[in-house]
């Protein structure tokens, strides 16, 4: 079998999720052809730039333009009159992708992003003849009105809420499966708590508060750490700075009043969580799944309008998070948590809610629906000769 997993750099989520489905795939299947792309990778220049920073940028400092675009195009009518135009413009602009799409000739693709969707379902291109089996897996708990786009053959979504989501806008129930969102398989495995804490100086009878800026390191990360100076009590502090190299160093040469590390972009995420007692972040979707495969309980700051805040619903509606608008409530309302039960009890709410076995259960689910589905008629390469020849002919 030969296996396609396509995905974006727009935020870290969507590419973490994409490598969480490959080293599920091989470690269940290791048999099988399968490749990992990021679709920008075969667009100009220009395109990706204009993607990947566009996204950054308008987030950082027009996040209620964002909001208002989510708002405007999470609208199943919307975005069937612009349909035509968004997957012509997908079409031209990846052209690359669509001849490596023909050489790799994959059975399956595994989107992890809605823009290899937009290009797989051109109308012209679907119309030559079968088409690998595409599966949508969505990485946020509510689903945008962009990751329902014709071409899926399968849907794999978080939360039984975000399937009746989509079943309300016209998805088929039969072909939707609730796995949760794809994450490593280190969520899973035993850490070592004792020998981590050891490697970053963490004392034992102190509180851990785990700060995270995202990938790219966007979050008001350095705006917290003033606010835990003001936040009384004992902890101490791990922060990821993510691929913010500048952030990282300005933090470096800050004195701050409690016991703070300072992380650059950590690929041992995994040992981080596990030791932290509260995850301070925002709740991309990948994040958020990390966090409730270890039972930690999470504090949003400010949400990105659109999916962090859909997001944010999920956790508060559960129990597994607190929440606050403004960065100058932090100190009040970590204090209240710091010193009652509500830790703890936002801890055991957590952890029920976690899937660290999603990527895996994808991976079945795919290769079950994939193997019962109908055999597909191909017409042989001699017969479309013939016709060929009858049509100039006639």
């Amino acid at each position: 079998m030969r296996v396609l997993i396509a995905t974006v750099t727009a935020g870290g989520g969507h590419l973490a999720a994409a490598a969480a489905m490959e080293e599920a795939w091989r470690a269940l299947r290791p048999d099988d052809v399968v490749e990992r792309v990021d679709v920008l990778q075969f667009a100009s220049k220009l395109y990706r730039k204009i993607y990947t920073q566009g996204y950054v940028k308008v987030i950082e400092h027009a996040p209620e333009l964002y909001a208002m675009v989510f708002k405007k195009t999470d609208n199943q009518e919307q975005v069937r009159k612009m349909g035509s135009f968004r997957r012509t413009f997908a079409r031209r602009t990846n052209k690359g992708f669509i001849r490596h799409l023909k050489l790799f000739k994959p059975d399956i693709v595994l989107c992890t992003h809605y823009l290899p969707l937009e290009i797989l379902c051109y109308p012209e291109e679907r119309s030559k003849g079968p088409h690998p089996f595409t599966v949508c897996i969505v990485t946020d708990f509510e689903a945008h009105a962009f990751w329902l786009e014709p071409p899926s053959d399968f849907y794999c979504v978080a939360t039984e809420d975000t399937k009746e989501s989509l079943v309300a806008r016209g998805a088929n129930r039969e072909n939707i499966a609730t796995t949760g969102i794809p994450i490593s398989a280190k969520f899973a495995a035993p850490i070592n708590k004792i020998a981590v804490r050891k490697r970053y100086g963490l004392r034992d009878d102190m509180p851990t508060l785990l700060v995270l800026g995202g990938g790219f390191g966007m979050g008001p990360v350095s705006e917290i750490l003033e606010q835990l100076d003001k936040t009384e009590g004992e902890f101490q502090t791990l922060v990821v700075a993510g691929r913010n190299e500048e952030l990282r160093r300005e933090l470096a040469l800050r004195d701050f009043l409690h016991p703070t590390r300072i992380l650059g972009f950590a690929s041992n995420m995994h040992e981080l969580m596990g030791v932290a007692d509260l995850i301070i972040t925002k709740p991309g979707g990948l994040t958020t799944s990390e966090a409730l495969a270890l039972g930690k309980p999470i504090f949003i700051l400010n949400p990105i309008p659109g999916q962090e805040a859909a997001n944010s619903d999920f956790l508060l509606e559960r129990g597994a998070a607190a929440k606050v608008n403004r960065v100058d409530d932090l100190p009040y309302r970590l204090q209240q948590l710091l010193n009652s039960t509500k830790l703890s009890e936002m801890a055991a709410a957590a952890k029920p809610l976690g899937r660290p076995s999603a990527a895996k259960d994808i991976c079945r689910e795919v290769v079950s629906r994939f193997e019962s589905q109908p055999a597909k008629a191909v017409i042989p390469e001699i017969t479309l000769v013939h016709r060929k020849k009858a049509q100039r002919m006639a």
